[in-house]
């Protein structure tokens, strides 16, 4: 049994740990007056990209028996998040619109997983991960948001 394997989830999520996939590998944060990209606030347009930059993703991995399960989970559920965007701007009542955008946020949050699965099988796509994986975290925010203020009205 590994260091890791009997470790707390407390003691897991302590900084410094060298072996995140996600944490920000000792360099500085940099608060930046101008954001490094241009968002795209179509969300038709932006869910369309983030699918297709899936896509681009999972073709840069190597394919193999662990990879191979990631990447048809990471391609489904990350090119599901527009599809059921688009289902959900089709909506013909609040209660479909509302399950629509709910399972938006389902497939955001499940991309977000198996890009960190991606990044572990293959640790030379961190970075292009981690960057897919900020995308798949903004748009997990955006449909909660929407999600609860639907629910709440």
């Amino acid at each position: 049994m590994t260091d890791d394997e009997r470790m707390t989830k407390s003691e897991a999520q302590k900084p410094g740990r060298a072996d995140d996939s996600f944490r920000n590998g000792g360099t500085e944060w940099v608060i930046r007056e101008e954001p490094e990209k241009n968002r795209v606030y179509d969300l038709e347009e932006r869910t369309a990209r983030f699918g297709e930059a899936i896509i681009d993703f999972a073709k840069k991995v190597p394919v193999g028996p662990l990879t191979q399960r990631i990447i048809n989970q990471l391609v489904g559920a990350g090119t599901s998040v527009g599809a059921n965007y688009d289902e959900a701007d089709d909506a013909v009542s609040k209660k479909e619109f509302l399950k629509c955008i709910g399972t938006c946020k389902k497939e955001a949050r499940e991309s977000k997983h198996f890009l960190r699965m991606a990044a572990r099988a293959v640790p030379e796509l961190k970075s292009e991960a981690r960057e897919l994986w900020l995308e798949a975290r903004a748009l997990h925010l955006i449909f909660a948001k929407i999600w609860r203020s639907g629910r709440e009205k």
